[in-house]
């Protein structure tokens, strides 16, 4: 996301932290070049405008100018700046009712029935107990996208053939106080555009409900028509924040700097990716540190803390202080790593992402799935006892993984490189540590 006007700021901020001295006139330079990478970006004008007059105003006092190192202070106050804009504080959802309702309004498209399922899984991760409700009876198969949705996290999906939505979220409030449920997801109809009709039906659920939280679900991919949505659905209902999906395949990000300061709603959650697990609350600091490649690093631990086993994790850790690590705690570590997403999006949240990225990182995602492929060709006894694999086994690991023989002994030649060096380190390590990071896989 952002790699355009990120590797636009990051080039300008290296020319700008080269320089021992700063006057108005380089500020001015910058600026100008700050302003055409926004605009580029698709961030609204009037967003740009006032962004960067906050940012001269700053920019050009003693703070800066007179600074040590006034090229990092330029950054700071653009940092600063950009988080301010995109709402400065993480906004949290409201649910102190019991149950408390979310109503979740969006065009067509936006990916409103995923979004839900998606927040229900986060909520039930939370320790919360969620109900989802159909009330989508206009797009064809909305109902049992959201109840297959629903089954795969395990959380009960209510629906009322027949009934009107008005009708179905009033009796699927009541199913929710029958199942103790503490939190109720009222996933509305769309429409192809913004229309009377639409406004109104979500009126009256509304006024149905009394929800503590109204989220509009938009495609970032939209830009600026994202800003206009909301501001719509804001000057009707009252919103109370914004999903952002697609932001992964957003690479100018127009619209996630510009929502708040254009529809006065913040964004609460992004959806990355088409997992169930993908939606990421948003937080308006880190955002612009990725922004201008400083990396996302706390999400990226927040991340690993919550998908990575411990159990296993201290396990081996256990088991190389033994030196008993095998090809089957190589495959299991390359399985919590993928727990993470895609090496790129590992590498989005990292510092200096915008150069590393490049077109050898679809080439290392690619070796890690043929090397998980070829171990999984493996019975249980050559991963346990890897001495036994001779060149008949090799054969019939590559026919069954369907690579070559030359591709079996890479992988086992980098299995033996991390054992030696796991041997190394090990004894080193703290106890509970992650050994991903020593295995080159963290």
């Amino acid at each position: 996301m952002f790699d355009s006007l990120t590797t636009k700021l990051t080039d300008l901020f290296s020319k700008l932290r080269g320089r021992g001295t700063l006057s108005e006139a380089d500020v001015t330079a910058a600026l100008r070049e700050i302003r055409l990478a926004l605009l580029e970006a698709d961030v609204h004008y009037k967003v740009v405008k006032e962004l960067t007059e906050r940012i001269k105003v700053r920019a050009v006092g003693e703070d800066v100018l007179g600074s040590l190192t006034p090229g990092q202070q330029v950054v700071k106050v653009v940092r600063d700046e950009l988080t301010a804009t995109m709402g400065e504080e993480r906004a949290p959802l409201d649910l102190s009712k019991s149950p408390s309702v979310i109503l979740m309004v969006g065009l067509q498209g936006s990916g409103k029935t995923t979004s839900s399922a998606k927040l229900a899984a986060q909520l039930k991760k939370d320790g919360r107990k969620p109900l989802l409700v159909a009330a989508d009876i206009y797009r064809p198969a909305a109902i049992d996208q959201l109840r297959t949705l629903g089954e795969s996290i395990d959380v009960p999906v209510f629906s009322l053939p027949g009934a009107q939505p008005v009708e179905i979220v009033r009796a699927g409030l009541d199913d929710a106080e029958r199942q103790l449920r503490d939190v109720v997801l009222v996933d509305t109809a769309g429409r192809l555009q913004i229309d009377e009709e639409m406004m109104e039906e979500v009126d009256e659920i509304a006024k149905a409900a009394s929800p503590s939280e109204i989220l509009l679900v938009a495609d970032a991919m939209t830009g600026q028509e994202a800003v206009n949505i909301a501001a719509s659905f804001h000057d009707r209902l009252g919103l109370t924040g914004v999903i952002l999906t697609k932001l992964d395949g957003d690479a100018r990000g127009g619209a996630a700097l510009s929502i708040r300061h254009l529809s006065g709603c913040p964004i609460k959650f992004v959806g990355v990716g088409e997992k169930l697990d993908g939606l990421e609350p948003f937080h308006p600091g880190r955002m612009a540190e990725r922004i201008l490649g400083m990396g996302d690093v706390l999400s990226l631990i927040e991340q690993a803390e919550e998908t990575i086993d411990q159990e296993k994790a201290e396990g081996l850790v256990q088991r190389l202080r033994k030196n008993q690590f095998t090809l089957q705690d190589f495959l299991e570590q390359m399985e919590e790593m993928q727990k993470l997403g895609p090496l790129s999006s590992i590498i989005d949240r990292l510092p200096g992402a915008a150069k590393l990225k490049n077109a050898a990182v679809s080439e290392d995602e690619s070796e890690v799935k043929r090397a998980m492929a070829i171990l999984r060709s493996m019975t249980l006894e050559e991963r346990l006892n890897p001495s036994i694999i001779g060149g008949s086994r090799k054969k019939r690991i590559a026919r069954g993984s369907g690579t070559q023989v030359r591709d079996v002994n890479r992988v086992l030649a980098r299995f033996t490189e991390a054992k030696r060096a796991l041997k190394l380190i090990g004894g080193r390590r703290g106890k509970g540590k992650n050994p991903l990071d020593a295995m080159g896989l963290n």
